[in-house]
């Protein structure tokens, strides 16, 4: 270790116990509303009484949309002989709920520490892993340092770097330098991803490009069968069109539009997903100012006729939600908050529109938009614009879903990559060879269980 790599750690785990008052006082703050983040608070300080199991193979994905990518790579290493012993680690309850909804008991979920050197130390100890795989961008130079020391090596798979996120961490020098050195493995989404990471420190023997593993990400058997028994709920002639995970900013905008479409569809149906569930309740506030009738997801009882927005105001639904829709505005994306995965949208075969900050999926919203599987929007007069035309074309709606399948099934292929790039640190980890005829076939096994009720998705606690 450098004496410039000690020193920016020094400086930043000094920060890190600074602002850790602070990091508990808004675990409880974000408690008030979900009250996941107030429990277990044991498990972010690595409390020896938190009772973390000991684990061939650690995973840690961060909240929902990383839980889902690492979704087929998970069931694969379960359908693996002999099968590895797994943990998955998260920071959001969102992300630990989601993992239950998929697995159920099968994999323990513990929250990730907070990146201090003493906290990061007792996990890894407390799970003695063979492995550890971080999903996307996860980046905590005292966990990695900690790894390290004990000779541990470490995966970050479906890695991705946007251009903003590549000039944050070039501001932190050699911490993000000596950071991304430490990585056994860099499998990234895309080539311009692994040439930020490179760019940024990390070693180019140790970088390959993977693609992007929310392209496996298996879907529910019976998905259409539970999409048309919500269609139902919701009036099976209502046109519907929903706007997915949106931020601040975008609700106003997004029910404006629907006024407009409102007054060529009187019966057209809005479902309103905000993306945290913190603001459920200011959503809410804000559809009953313009006037406008509406239901909430959690009041469980079908739509009337005369309400014209569907409020999802609970977590987890969202592929289902989307597979009913006929139209899908992706959120985040009116907002410079650069937009959210529009692949569940795709992988359903539902025409998906975008606003202008899409940097978060660029490359994934370039597929999509160059095969007109997708269209982008700037404000509300270009999103009524774009939702009144689809909804007034079933042909065109059907065009425009079949070539986001298209895009999808041609981009298939990461989840076997990834696993063939990891095959050396699993052999160890599971003590037993990986060949290559084991590797294909378990991925080709890899199948999403049924849903039998819509209800048995993730509830906000």
């Amino acid at each position: 270790m450098s004496g410039a790599d000690r020193r920016a750690r020094r400086l930043y785990s000094v920060l890190w116990w600074l602002a850790l008052p602070l990091a508990l006082a808004r675990l409880l703050w974000r408690g008030r509303v979900q009250p996941g983040y107030r429990h277990r608070l044991g498990e972010r300080l690595a409390s020896r009484r938190s009772h973390t199991p000991r684990a061939d193979i650690w995973i840690h994905a961060v909240s929902v949309g990383e839980v889902q990518a690492a979704e087929a790579l998970l069931r694969q290493l379960l359908a693996t002989t002999p099968a590895p012993s797994l943990l998955v680690t998260t920071t959001t309850p969102t992300g630990a709920e989601r993992l239950r909804t998929l697995f159920g008991e099968t994999i323990p979920q513990r929250y990730l520490p907070f990146d201090l050197p003493v906290m990061m130390g007792r996990l890894v100890d407390a799970v003695q892993p063979k492995l550890v795989i971080i999903l996307e961008t996860e980046i905590w130079p005292n966990l990695l340092a900690v790894l390290e020391q004990r000779a541990i090596p470490v995966a970050l798979i479906n890695a991705r770097l946007s251009e903003r996120s590549a000039r944050g961490y070039a501001r932190l020098g050699s911490l993000t330098r000596s950071a991304l050195a430490r990585l056994t493995l860099i499998a990234a989404q895309a080539t311009a991803d692994a040439e930020r990471f490179i760019a940024l420190g990390a070693p180019p023997e140790r970088v390959i490009v993977t693609g992007n593993l929310k392209f496996d990400q298996p879907q529910a058997a019976d998905l259409a069968a539970r999409a048309a028994a919500i269609r139902q709920n919701w009036g099976a002639a209502r046109p519907v069109w929903i706007a997915a995970s949106t931020h601040a900013g975008e609700e106003l905008p997004v029910l404006e539009a629907h006024q407009q479409v409102l007054a060529q569809w009187p019966d057209a149906l809005l479902v309103l997903v905000p993306r945290h569930p913190e603001r459920f309740e200011t959503v809410a506030a804000l559809i009953e100012r313009q006037g406008l009738a509406y239901t909430r997801h959690s009041a469980e009882r079908p739509v009337a006729a005369h309400e014209a927005v569907y409020l999802g105001d609970r977590m987890g639904e969202l592929p289902l939600w989307l597979a009913a829709s006929d139209v899908a505005f992706i959120g985040g994306s009116l907002m410079p908050t650069g937009g959210h995965n529009p692949l569940e949208a795709a992988a359903s075969g539902v025409p998906i529109l975008v606003g202008p900050h899409t940097f978060n999926f660029a490359t994934i919203s370039a597929w999509l938009l160059d095969a007109h599987a997708a269209r982008r929007i700037s404000d509300t007069a270009t999103l009524s614009d774009a939702v009144r035309t689809l909804l007034a074309s079933s042909e065109r709606r059907a065009e425009m879903g079949a070539r986001g399948r298209a895009v999808v099934a041609a981009q298939r292929g990461a989840l076997q990559r990834v696993f063939i790039a990891l095959a050396p640190w699993l052999a160890a980890a599971v003590q037993a060879p990986l060949n290559s005829d084991q590797t294909s076939r378990n991925c080709a096994s890899v199948e999403s269980p049924s849903h039998s009720n819509p209800t048995d998705s993730v509830q906000t606690t």
